[in-house]
């Protein structure tokens, strides 16, 4: 691993949720685990977080997608996050307002300017799966 330890990756996350900025709908983001490539998180789907179906926001999945699979890719040994070039979302099932859910992102390729991950979002409780977004980012 290069100098990133894992309460550094949590100081830069911490740093994107106390922005002003987009990425503080991320706020109730916990991070639970990180290895070289890989980091898991948790969260509780609150009413901030639902569309009007009561439901997790489809744009929040997306978020989530992307921040996650960017965290993932700077918990590398390269540590750079990259500018998104292509990022899709298959949609399962439905997170409800109270779920407990877990976003897992991987690292699956990081080549000289491309870098590729994966991220699966399932609900805590049962492991049914969310959504799984493919990112891809130019290192």
């Amino acid at each position: 691993m290069g100098s990133l330890t894992l309460n550094s990756l949590r100081s830069i996350m911490r740093a994107m949720t106390d922005s002003p900025g987009f990425d503080r709908v991320l706020s109730k983001v916990n991070l639970l685990t990180a290895s070289p490539g890989k980091v898991v998180c948790e969260m509780k789907v609150e009413e901030e977080h639902t569309n009007r179906a009561g439901t997790m926001h489809g744009g929040l999945t997306a978020t989530l997608v992307d921040i996650i699979s960017t965290a993932a890719l700077m918990y590398t040994e390269r540590g750079a996050p990259g500018v998104s070039v292509d990022m899709n979302i298959t949609y399962m099932n439905a997170a409800k307002l109270g779920d407990d859910i877990l976003i897992t992102a991987q690292v699956l390729k990081q080549g000289k300017t491309l870098a590729y991950a994966v991220v699966d979002v399932t609900n805590k409780a049962t492991g049914k799966p969310i959504a799984q977004g493919r990112h891809t980012k130019f290192l």
